[in-house]
Order: structure tokens, then C-alpha cells, then sequence
């Protein structure tokens, strides 16, 4: 049922080119820049980061600390992203850098992200199927809606849970699950909103409406 979904998706949207980065390090940034924020705010931050010549976990650790924070004032919650940030960028140099991550196995490589100050599920996904290409699918409240909405989830596993159901159901290589995470976001963007815009959703004809929205921070 969820793969006519997937396939639709495909068709309609193919591939948005998602996740605009250079390289792993730059996806980890902006992974935990757009928390809480849209991403034209990300890419001011970024822009101002790179400008400064703080775009770099090195600069990053080394920079005072309301210097990093005015540099990343677009991205909102500029304070609690600034020690974030430091944090990251401390275990990236501490695990050896981008090479020495891609080193760990996908369920090491999350569970070392996850141990970090400031990386929950979604952040630590965003890096791990980005920055290092590895097929982890990546949940969000637009997942959690729209699937309900189909019909295809009707009920509430939380955040591993429903990761899990959907890389059981799909099984498929990185990029894939790149595209799928774009196109839920982009379906979500314009048409599965809070109050839906069914009329012209490009996939009402197969969506059930039924069920209740998921909530992102069910665990």
C-alpha cells in the first residue's frame, strides 16, 4: 500500500536534488541549523558561517561563543544552536572527521550522532542518510500527517518505530530514501498542511483521509 505512495511521489516529483551541501560536514551543520526553523534561514546562516571562515569544525570549536552565535543568528535559537554546534563539531574531530565516521557501521554512526550534545533522532538521521549515503529512512511531522492521512498508519510507534516500518516496507538503497524524504517534505510544504489543500493534491486520489495526524515527539 505505502509503495503506491512512493511510486506516485516519484513520478510526480522525481528527484528535488535534496540535500543542498558540499560534503558531510556542511549536511551536519545545516542538519542542526534547520532545527525549529525553514531552510532559507539555514542558508543565510551557512552563507554567514562561510563568509566568516567559520564553516569548518575547527573554526566552529575555536570560535568565541558570540561570534558563532551572531554568525548564526538567521537560523533562530542562535544561543542553543551555537553550543549545539560546538558539540558536533567536537565529536566530529574526536571520531578522526568525516573519514573516520564513514568508518562506523550505520547502527555505530547513529548511535555515535545521537550521543551528541543537541542531535535527536531526525538531526542524526539527516547525517547519516545525507552526509554519509547510508539507507536510513528519515521521519518527520510531515511523515507522521501524510501516512496517517493515507491511511497507512493508524497508529502511533514513534519515532523508531515508524522508521523502522517504513525501511521494512520499502527496502531500498540511500538515494531512494533521499527522494522519498524530499518528496514527503515538498508534499507536505504545499498540499498536506495542517488544514489540508485536498483539491488539488496531486495524490488525493489514492489518500484514505482517515486516522488522526502522528505527533513527532511521540517516542
Amino acid at each position: 500500500m505505502v509503495e503506491r505512495l512512493f511510486e506516485r511521489l516519484d513520478t510526480i516529483f522525481g528527484d528535488l536534488g535534496w540535500w543542498p551541501a558540499r560534503d558531510a560536514f556542511e549536511v551536519a551543520v545545516g542538519a542542526v541549523l534547520t532545527q525549529n526553523t525553514a531552510w532559507r534561514n539555514v542558508e543565510r546562516a551557512m552563507a554567514a558561517l562561510r563568509d566568516a571562515g567559520m564553516l569548518d569544525p575547527d573554526a566552529i570549536v575555536a570560535a568565541p561563543d558570540d561570534e558563532l552565535a551572531a554568525a548564526i543568528r538567521p537560523s533562530g535559537y542562535f544561543r542553543v544552536k551555537a553550543r549545539r554546534l560546538k558539540a558536533v563539531c567536537t565529536g566530529w574531530r574526536e571520531a578522526g572527521g568525516a573519514a573516520g565516521l564513514a568508518r562506523l557501521s550505520t547502527p555505530a554512526l547513529r548511535e555515535y550522532l545521537l550521543a551528541l550534545h543537541g542531535v535527536g533522532r531526525e538531526t542524526a538521521d539527516d547525517i547519516v542518510l545525507y552526509g554519509f549515503h547510508r539507507p536510513v529512512f528519515v521521519v518527520d511531522a510531515y511523515t507522521y500527517r501524510i501516512l496517517a492521512r493515507y491511511g497507512w498508519l493508524t497508529d502511533r510507534p514513534g519515532y523508531e518505530g515508524l522508521r523502522r516500518r517504513l525501511e521494512s516496507a520499502l527496502p531500498a538503497p540511500a538515494a531512494a530514501y533521499q527522494r522519498h524524504h524530499a518528496q514527503i517534505v515538498a508534499l507536505g510544504k504545499d498540499h498536506c498542511r495542517p488544514s489540508p489543500r485536498c483539491s488539488a493534491c496531486p495524490v488525493s486520489d489514492i489518500c484514505a483521509r482517515h486516522g488522526v495526524d502522528g505527533d513527532p515527539k511521540a517516542r
